[in-house]
């Protein structure tokens, strides 16, 4: 009775936990982002992609393994981290957007057949094509997609840095606006069996919270977004509040099938790293695609 009474915060404890994890987050990003010293923003912003990159990677793995899926999570962690590093120094070290492609191409390639190898040598398992598929989608849904993040940053011709911020803080304002307002007037749930706690009411207010973040940028910091309209700055912050939405659900399906409520505990009020970035992660070939065919440069 002791350990529920522990475990169980009331909406109100729960939400300041999310707000202060939110507002750490927020002050790690913005010293990445905009350190007044080069090497120290080069240092910081490729340190913090490495370390979500490498803490997300295990928890993927670990739900993987709750799954008894028998990924290679040694492999599968450091193959990760090490695509993670060579695009940011094709992206941050040597400039060269096309060089990070082909980095990146060339990196999975590479990996398929060492995951080959992994299993033939790995007789006990008798699982291969689990174990070889969960490895490679756990790189592809955690490293790959942050290196969209890495090209969003340092996007050619572009103040990379306050359009990652933007797409961060319009993303993360659906998960605030859907909380907050599902909270307090939510009743009709979305998808019960995948997550219970999502409402329609927190799906309309998720979208609202969003457009509204999206508009704020505009009109207040416009000059570092040129080319971006108004009715690019709604329409967009609409489609990243669906795709939160979205991002979310995936990620509880996933914790839902390996029997767990977070991915981990890495931020308090909120789980771990994964349930931290499931929406950026969605979210991040929209916002790539409309940087590179939708917004008037």
């Amino acid at each position: 009775m002791a350990d529920d009474t522990e475990v169980k915060l009331s909406k109100g404890q729960t939400f300041v936990r999310r707000l202060c994890s939110t507002l750490f987050l927020y002050g790690v990003l913005m010293a990445g982002l905009f350190a007044p010293n080069e090497k120290v923003k080069l240092a910081a912003f490729g340190g913090i992609m490495a370390l979500l990159g490498a803490v997300a990677l295990m928890e993927y793995f670990h739900m993987a393994r709750k799954r008894d899926l028998a990924p290679f999570s040694t492999l599968g962690t450091a193959a990760g981290v090490g695509l993670i590093g060579l695009v940011f120094w094709a992206l941050a070290i040597r400039g060269d957007a096309t060089l990070a492609g082909d980095v990146e191409i060339a990196f999975l390639i590479c990996l398929i057949p060492a995951l080959g190898i992994c299993q033939l040598c790995a007789s006990e398992n008798e699982r291969g094509m689990a174990a070889v598929a969960s490895t490679l989608f756990g790189v592809f849904y955690v490293a790959v997609l942050l290196n969209v993040l890495q090209k969003i940053h340092y996007f050619p011709g572009l103040d990379g840095a306050w359009w990652l911020l933007y797409f961060i803080v319009v993303s993360k304002m659906s998960d605030t606006g859907a909380y907050c307002t599902g909270s307090l007037i939510g009743k009709h749930k979305m998808i019960p069996r995948v997550s219970p706690g999502k409402t329609w009411e927190g799906f309309v207010g998720g979208i609202v919270f969003s457009v509204a973040s999206s508009w704020a940028f505009l009109h207040f910091a416009g000059g570092h977004f040129g080319g971006f309209t108004l009715a690019q700055a709604l329409t967009l912050g609409a489609l990243l509040g669906v795709g939160s939405v979205a991002g979310d659900l995936v990620e509880s399906l996933m914790k839902r099938e390996a029997g767990l409520k977070d991915s981990g505990g890495f931020f308090p009020g909120v789980g771990g790293v994964l349930d931290l970035l499931d929406s950026l992660l969605f979210n991040a070939p929209l916002m790539y695609l409309f940087l590179k065919y939708g917004l008037a440069q």
